[in-house]
């Protein structure tokens, strides 16, 4: 059975209407159909309406937050909002699936005297009283029968009107239930589980990059080590710190949760008290189109990840580079040992972990086969990310730190809502870069920076970071990510060197980010960037048996040629 075929077997008789919603259709509709949460919806579009005009009507219908939304067809993300659906090849009768970022959701665990801890996943907008009946709810299901409670946080009561997203700013506080009666509790059993991605094709990762297996002792219901593939690297101690939080969180039986953001499987791990997360946990098997993904969507056909260029399964690799590449400003760090670089990515490092929490379609055991690789990153504390305000509040070194990291490492995958804002105590605003999975891709055809668009990106760079991109070298970068494990493909070699060739290249001619990254970003979906342009002269004029070295020359002089014509214009 075909996915169209499956699709008309489980969707509603009706499609959505959009004429009696939007008024007269001038063009005949295509029907198309939309999956979230294994729902399947159809839905009438025009093929000359844009991504965005979609993801507006799909408000408009189903409610949902335009700026969560990110819909995939085939493989591949509908990243460009100004691009025709047409041309990402959606005609009639295609699927496509729906994935949310709830970025206003808050996790809140509820403590009873007793001891009793129950779980909930809120939008920060609700009050105290949506709680409660939430509370309620579980009751009628068995869980928990109550009279009468009161909620503290903090030792504070709370009334019924209190807004959640004015208590729990870091997503991590702790409201305490007090039950008046004593609650009836009936536990069931969860079971869920994995298949690991280490199948032919797939992430090689015990027998080609010599990972030593971990001997899980008898017993144990949890696994955290990291993963050393050269036993000359010393991890630096502040990663033996994340991960020795993170361990004793689990230790203590604070299960990793699920984040409801995002494509892939997101973990957020607890430290020993609970009251707060300490690192995030991205596992290979769940990232988008991996054979484990929790979220729906389908697996890769072709082991190609949402975006070109990349591959299912590589993701936590790519999040670590970027940590590794981010060098402080005076120099590698292994030679500082700052745990924080030019551009702020978090600490990260590939890890090995076990646990039941993971998602694990076909029961979980404790055993090897059970234990899954992937990244683990220091949880950053702050006040949103800058979907939540207007970028004119962002200071302009903080944006151009962003831009130096994205254009060097050829980010397919920056967006506002994966930049998290932090206000700190003299009232400065700090930005982070997070989610790194899809950058030094193999091509450039899908590279998106959402920053290009504002204000701070027509700024020239300050001497500093002018300073800072000046001692860049990819070389060294390329030998420094073989040093902590990976030995980069020449594609994603090549990535790296042109774009920092690029990066150096136009700061030498003044420009500004804005001018660099519009080099590298399509201004639509179907016309080449400026870079993939040169890419492909440079291509064309090569002699049979030219090695890389001679081909990287003749980007250098197309290259020149091209930035030369803009600086001048």
């Amino acid at each position: 059975m075909s996915i169209t075929e499956y699709a008309l077997s489980s969707i509603p008789k009706e499609p959505v209407n959009w004429e009696s919603q939007l008024g007269h259709v001038p063009v005949d509709p295509i029907l198309i159909y939309l999956t979230v949460d294994g729902v399947v919806t159809p839905i009438r579009v025009l093929e000359s309406d844009s991504i965005a005009s979609v993801k507006m009507r799909i408000q408009t219908c189903k409610g949902f937050v335009v700026k969560n939304q990110k819909l995939v067809y085939s493989g591949r993300e509908l990243a460009r909002n100004d691009t025709l659906i047409k041309d990402y090849g959606v005609t009639d009768g295609n699927v496509l699936h729906l994935v949310l970022r709830l970025s206003d959701l808050l996790f809140i665990v509820v403590k009873t005297i007793s001891g009793k801890e129950f779980r909930f996943h809120i939008d920060g907008h609700r009050n105290v009283g949506y709680l409660k009946q939430r509370i309620k709810n579980k009751g009628e299901e068995g869980l928990v029968d109550f009279d009468d409670q009161d909620i503290f946080c903090n030792n504070e009561k709370l009334d019924d009107q209190r807004l959640f997203h004015e208590l729990c700013k870091n997503d991590g506080n702790v409201i305490h239930l007090i039950i008046k009666k004593s609650a009836k509790i009936r536990t069931t059993p969860v079971c869920k589980d994995l298949k690991l991605l280490v199948e032919a094709g797939e992430f090689k990762q015990a027998e080609e990059q010599s990972i030593e297996v971990p001997k899980i002792p008898a017993g144990v219901s949890f696994w955290l080590e990291p993963v050393i593939v050269n036993p000359k690297m010393d991890l630096f101690p502040y990663l033996w710190d994340l991960i020795n939080t993170t361990y004793e969180g689990l230790k203590r039986g604070n299960s990793p949760i699920r984040s409801l953001e995002g494509t892939g499987g997101t973990y957020l791990m607890q430290d020993s008290t609970g009251h707060q997360y300490v690192s995030v946990f991205k596992p290979m098997d769940e990232e988008p189109m991996a054979v484990n993904n929790p979220r729906g969507l389908p697996c890769s056909s072709n082991n190609e990840g949402l975006k070109r260029g990349t591959k299912v399964g590589e993701g936590a690799l790519r999040e670590v580079a970027a940590y590794i590449l981010d060098h402080p400003r005076n120099g590698s760090r292994l030679m500082t040992g700052e745990a924080i670089g030019f551009a702020g990515v978090p600490p990260t490092v590939i890890v090995q972990c076990l646990h039941k929490e993971f998602h694990h379609p076909n029961g979980f055991a404790c055993s090897l086969k059970h234990v899954k690789i992937g990244s683990l990153q220091k949880f950053m504390t702050n006040d949103g990310n800058c979907e939540d305000i207007g970028p004119r509040a962002f200071p302009v070194e903080e944006v151009h730190k962003i831009t130096v990291l994205d254009i060097r490492l050829a980010n397919t995958d920056r967006h506002a809502g994966n930049i998290l804002i932090r206000k700190e105590a003299d009232g400065q605003i700090k930005l982070i870069p997070i989610d790194h999975g899809y950058c030094l891709p193999a091509k450039f055809e899908d590279c998106t920076f959402d920053w290009l668009y504002w204000p701070q990106a027509r700024q020239p760079y300050s001497p500093d970071a002018i300073e800072y991109i000046n001692s860049l070298d990819a070389e060294k970068d390329i030998e420094l990510l073989k040093y902590y494990g990976w030995d980069m493909p020449i594609e994603y070699a090549r990535t790296l060197r042109i774009s920092t060739m690029l990066l150096k290249k136009g700061v030498q001619r003044g420009l500004t980010p804005f001018d660099i990254g519009s080099i590298m970003c399509r201004e639509n979906l179907n016309k080449e960037s400026v870079i993939e342009e040169t890419i492909r002269q440079a291509q064309d004029s090569l002699l049979p048996g030219m090695d890389e070295s001679a081909f990287l020359k003749t980007i250098s002089e197309i290259m020149d040629s091209r930035l030369e014509k803009l600086a001048n214009h």
